[in-house]
């Protein structure tokens, strides 16, 4: 049991160093790295439950996963107000953290970008730099299966408050994600500018294409009594790509820093 513990102590360390990541971009593709993932569960199954209480407000969690501790030097900005971040996660020097906000174990979260008030940035999921994760919006996180790849949102990526991003999906770089936008596997995306549905991939991943803006939109049900009584299903949309016009108007995220 030390040799396991020992050895998931390091890999925390690690990732909170930097110098390992969950799942990393290989000639072009994304590769995760399962050790990891199984490294992490290690530390769950070997922790036991114990008071992490502090002030007036309780906390019960696995002693193997504190909440981590930063110090000026790396100059990561935590805002009071009740912000955590979870053992084993990376922030690099340069990140914001508006409260109340949370990043779970194994996360990567790089230079130059804000996770806004309310936001989630889950297990294991991966942000690139200068992204800007919007007030209450949710980054989901995959830890099960091992071999699965997790949310990942590349560079310079926008995406709006209250959007939610599940399920092993990949935004790809400059993409915009307006307000309310929900993207999972399951639901598919609409490519009005090319005239085509973005479905899943063969690895069973939805991509969000490069420069992408998606704005949350419906679709009619055609069939049965749904079709009859005019109901629609809620469906994202790709409404353009990104150029300058839009790139002028997410210059806010830089006054914000």
């Amino acid at each position: 049991m030390n040799s396991e513990m020992n050895e998931f102590l390091k890999v925390c360390q690690d990732l909170e160093a930097g110098k390992i990541r969950v799942a990393e971009k290989t000639d072009g593709e994304w590769k995760v790295n399962s050790w990891i993932k199984e490294m992490i569960l290690t530390g769950f199954r070997l922790g036991k439950l114990t008071d992490m209480s502090e002030g007036g407000l309780s906390f019960i969690d696995k002693d193997t996963i504190p909440a981590r501790r930063f110090t000026v030097e790396d100059r990561v900005r935590i805002v009071p107000g009740g912000s955590s971040v979870r053992r084993g996660a990376y922030l690099s020097p340069s990140v914001i953290m508006m409260p109340p906000a949370y990043v779970n174990i194994g996360a990567y979260v790089d230079e130059g970008s804000m996770i806004d008030s309310h936001a989630l940035v889950g297990s294991c999921a991966q942000v690139g730099k200068n992204v800007h994760i919007a007030a209450a919006a949710q980054i989901g996180g995959v830890l099960e299966p091992v071999g699965a790849l997790p949310v990942i949102i590349e560079d310079n990526v926008f995406i709006g408050g209250n959007c939610g991003v599940y399920e092993g999906v990949l935004v790809k770089e400059r993409a915009v994600l307006g307000s309310g936008v929900i993207i999972n596997k399951s639901t598919a995306l609409y490519d009005a500018v090319n005239g085509c549905w973005i479905r899943p991939d063969a690895d069973g991943r939805m991509v969000v294409p490069e420069g992408a803006v998606v704005v949350a939109g419906s679709r009619p049900v055609t069939k049965g009594p749904g079709a009859e009584a005019g109901i629609h299903l809620y469906t994202p949309v790709i409404v353009k790509y990104r150029d300058g016009k839009t790139d002028a108007s997410t210059v806010l995220e830089d006054l914000l820093r």
